[in-house]
């Protein structure tokens, strides 16, 4: 975030922007390279246009560059396993994985990989400036593979982590496919009808100057809207886009603000899938480490990261906090306000037995019955809103076309 730091210098006020994690942070760094300065207020700005144009542009080019998708990183944790499993050394095998993939991110990543471990670095070492593209879960099990030195094990384990990942986000997909393709039908039709229609009939309405219902008068005005300012309406929306989507990329506060309301699970529908998706995620990768023999804080530090949701993200992060204070984990999770009563009771009882990792196993069941029933049912919960907007679309057009229609005689006896 950035932050206006205005301090005194001899005698004279001035005023910077620094970029900063808090306030405090931002003081300091302006006294740090200013140490003869009395820093008099700070105060949170937005950021310098230099720094948004370079943004935007490294946005720009990004899109425009090959990214690893979740297929190609599953496939080449895969073949490491089965390799290393097989008894390969790991430079063997990252140099097999670069000569025989095409994909231009994942040779770039494991070709230096290889390289800084001829020069005698580990494995999470070599991978450590790629965390943020390979993810902060495979770092986890690297750096677990090479402490128990059951690497193929650590990575056999992760493979069914992120297969499960992308596996619940591939059939998202697909069960909003069906409603988003008859809502952009249901768009097109009422453009067609808006375009090519509703033009035909506006003459003989004006001609015969009878007195039209609303719902005409409304289609009538819409057509004429559409005529004269139909391309500013395409480019509006376009640019509405882009720039809604570079506001919540490059703003926090936005972000945070957009993601409470999509998490939120009274919002209908949409709420509770953003809630259990990132939800499962984290508690199945909990799970995962905890079980794996990684301590809690790192554990919770590391599932954390595959929250995509902010707010969510911002709540779960407080639990490693709560627990650096003094507080238990059932006792951290509580103060979340995230969690139900039995998941609670759950966790409560992990750590009361010694079997955390088997409640919060638990868990990650209940969560996914939860997210695939949803999943599963999405086209039910969908399909009345549907029908309702089809239903007033026909009666819409049926009120504004046909309606004058059986009206033309007495329009032309008058």
């Amino acid at each position: 975030m950035y932050y206006k730091v205005e301090y005194l210098y001899r005698g004279k006020k001035h005023e910077k922007v620094v970029e900063a994690e808090n306030p405090i942070k931002a003081s300091l760094l302006v006294k740090q390279e200013l140490p003869n300065i009395v820093v008099i207020g700070t105060s949170k700005t937005s950021a310098p246009t230099s720094e948004v144009f370079d943004d935007l542009l490294k946005q720009i080019n990004s899109f425009s560059s090959k990214k690893l998708s979740i297929d190609e990183k599953i496939a080449a944790i895969r073949q490491i396993a089965v390799m290393t499993d097989a008894g390969l050394p790991i430079y063997d095998v990252l140099e097999d994985i670069v000569a025989n993939t095409k994909n231009q991110a994942l040779k770039e990543i494991l070709s230096l990989a290889a390289q800084d471990i001829n020069a005698g670095k580990s494995m999470s070492q070599a991978l450590e400036p790629h965390k943020e593209k390979m993810g902060h879960i495979v770092m986890a099990m690297t750096k677990l593979g090479e402490s128990t030195g059951n690497f193929s094990g650590s990575y056999t384990k992760l493979a069914e982590i992120l297969e499960v990942m992308r596996d619940n986000r591939s059939k998202f997909l697909k069960a909003i496919r069906y409603p988003i393709t008859v809502l952009l039908a249901m768009a097109a039709a009422f453009v067609v009808v808006i375009t090519q229609v509703v033009p035909k009939f506006k003459n003989i309405f004006t001609e015969l100057g009878a007195d039209l219902p609303l719902a005409t008068k409304f289609l009538l005005a819409t057509e004429s809207f559409f005529h004269n300012y139909g391309p500013f309406i395409i480019i509006g929306i376009v640019a509405i886009f882009i720039f809604m989507k570079y506001i919540y990329k490059s703003n926090p506060e936005f972000r945070l603000y957009t993601d409470k309301i999509l998490a939120d699970k009274r919002f209908y529908l949409i709420g509770k899938v953003v809630y259990l998706a990132n939800i499962y995620n984290y508690i199945l990768v909990l799970e995962a480490l905890i079980r794996a023999g990684i301590p809690v804080s790192e554990a919770l530090e590391t599932a954390v990261r595959v929250v995509d949701n902010t707010y969510l993200k911002q709540q779960l992060e407080s639990i490693n906090t709560n627990i650096g204070r003094g507080l238990s984990l059932s006792e951290a999770f509580e103060q979340t306000g995230l969690f139900e009563n039995m998941i609670l009771q759950m966790i409560r009882a992990g750590e009361s037995s010694g079997q955390l990792d088997h409640m919060l196993g638990k868990a990650k069941d209940y969560y996914n019955m939860k997210f695939q029933s949803i999943i599963d049912n999405l086209s039910a919960y969908i399909e009345p809103i549907m029908l309702t907007m089809i239903a007033a679309l026909v009666l819409l057009l049926a009120l504004g076309i046909f309606m004058p229609m059986w009206d033309l005689g007495k329009a032309a006896r008058g």
